[in-house]
């Protein structure tokens, strides 16, 4: 009954996928579908009403929204400019200063917002017209922004490590937003190092008046300007580590502090844009606690059918060495997320592997880094990849030129990948520096 009860759920499952219906409703619709068929129909409707609700009543998901809105608050609040040229001022004489601005840019602001789109239109939007002027290949434009756009979901604030911490059954979310560190900076300089050599390549230096120091006003006013909106990474932070507030606190903190900055400091949100804000805030919140909440369900039908115990017995079978069991998981999830967003993914296949890595000594923490990085590369890969093709739009440029474009920082991607795959101090160094693990 266990197998039939797996492949009604997987194919289910898919064929709903297939006809574009929506991820939490295919997920909510096939695990129904496999409570029904071998149970009751009233069975079916009473768990999946229960587990729903269970799901989403969790005092850390309080984080969610609150993060969502302090990442649109400062998505509209105008620091893109002021983080491109504190960048600026340690890139400028540098082979590729523009590309290796916007990488720069990218890294702080998607930290600050948690959204790849956001950083890439944001910083994107500012570094591009600049590349552009000064000769830079537009593809090569393009794929920097896509390449290093993703990376705050690494570097925390991030969502992600809430939707982790949820699926894996309470993994520290602080312990997480440090282990993110490393792995995000990681992924940020291997692309860089990519830009640089390529930049200096094609001789992408910038000449005359551009290359020259700032005086030391400048300088200090251009500091000044983007420490108000690098603070929000230090109080957040400093607050979880010193223990003045709670990772959830912190979510209510970071609202607070985006909201004063972007509308009494910066001035560039007006309060008559809050409603606009909100109400996106409301229908993004929806989307990933419906997820959350399908999950739930899915995840009770995963233990009827016995098929996470099946496919850790499958994949432990392959091989007794952890190293390539690890190469497989990691190729598996670059797979998955092709296809399927980050919060769906880490919800349906968290409670799968979790298991078997445990098996050969990975801690959870090492392994919701991992996850979050390979699926975090879906994002700029076809066909689902939504960092990618707004990028492209972005640049105005065709996918296949930016694809071509992206072959090397992929390659360096994937070498950080293993890197933090197989060096388990990459993730685990700073929290226990901190105490934390």
């Amino acid at each position: 009954m266990e197998l039939q009860a797996a492949i009604l759920l997987v194919v289910s499952f898919a064929l709903l996928l297939m006809f574009s219906v929506p991820v939490s409703y295919s997920i909510v619709a096939s695990a129904f579908i496999t409570i029904t068929a071998f149970l009751t129909p009233q069975f079916g409707m009473f768990v999946s009403a229960q587990k729903i609700i269970a799901g989403i009543d969790s005092l850390s998901l309080i984080a969610v929204p609150f993060f969502i809105l302090a990442g649109l608050l400062m998505s509209n609040g105008g620091i893109a400019h002021r983080l491109v040229d504190l960048a600026m001022l340690v890139l400028r004489r540098v082979p590729g200063a523009l590309a290796l601005t916007n990488a720069a840019g990218n890294a702080m602001f998607g930290s600050i917002s948690g959204s790849g789109i956001a950083a890439a239109t944001a910083i994107g939007g500012v570094m591009l017209p600049m590349e552009k002027e000064e000769g830079y290949d537009e593809g090569f434009s393009a794929a920097m922004n896509v390449a290093t756009a993703p990376v705050g979901q690494l570097i925390p604030p991030t969502t992600a490590f809430i939707v982790y911490s949820t699926a894996s059954g309470g993994t520290s979310v602080a312990t997480l937003f440090m282990a993110g560190w490393i792995p995000g900076l990681l992924w940020t300089a291997a692309c860089m190092v990519v830009g640089y050599f390529i930049a200096k390549k094609y001789g992408y230096v910038r000449k005359g008046d551009k290359a020259q120091k700032l005086s030391v006003s400048e300088t200090l006013n251009t500091i000044w300007r983007a420490i108000p909106s690098l603070l929000l990474i230090v109080i957040i932070i400093g607050g979880i580590l010193s223990g003045v507030f709670s990772p959830t606190e912190a979510s209510a903190v970071a609202v607070a502090y985006a909201f004063i900055l972007s509308v009494f400091i910066y001035k560039s949100i007006d309060l008559k844009d809050m409603p606009r804000i909100l109400v996106q805030t409301a229908n993004m919140t929806t989307v990933v606690m419906l997820i959350i909440g399908a999950s739930s369900v899915l995840s009770f039908v995963l233990s009827f059918t016995g098929l996470p115990a099946a496919i850790s017995k499958m994949v432990l079978g392959i091989s007794d060495n952890k190293y390539v069991l690890l190469l497989i998981l990691n190729i598996f999830l670059l797979i998955v997320g092709t296809f399927m967003d980050m919060a769906p993914a880490l919800l349906i296949f968290t409670p799968i592997f979790l298991p078997i890595v445990r098996t050969f000594g990975m801690s959870d923490v090492q392994f919701g880094v991992m996850m979050v990085m390979n699926l975090a590369v879906g994002t700029i890969t076809p066909p689902v990849g939504n960092v990618l093709f707004v990028g492209c739009s972005l640049a105005k440029q065709r996918l296949e030129n930016v694809m071509k474009s992206l072959v090397p920082f992929f390659v360096a991607i994937f070498i950080s990948l293993m890197l933090v795959t197989y060096i388990p101090a990459l993730s685990e160094w700073l929290p226990t520096t901190l105490g934390l693990m």
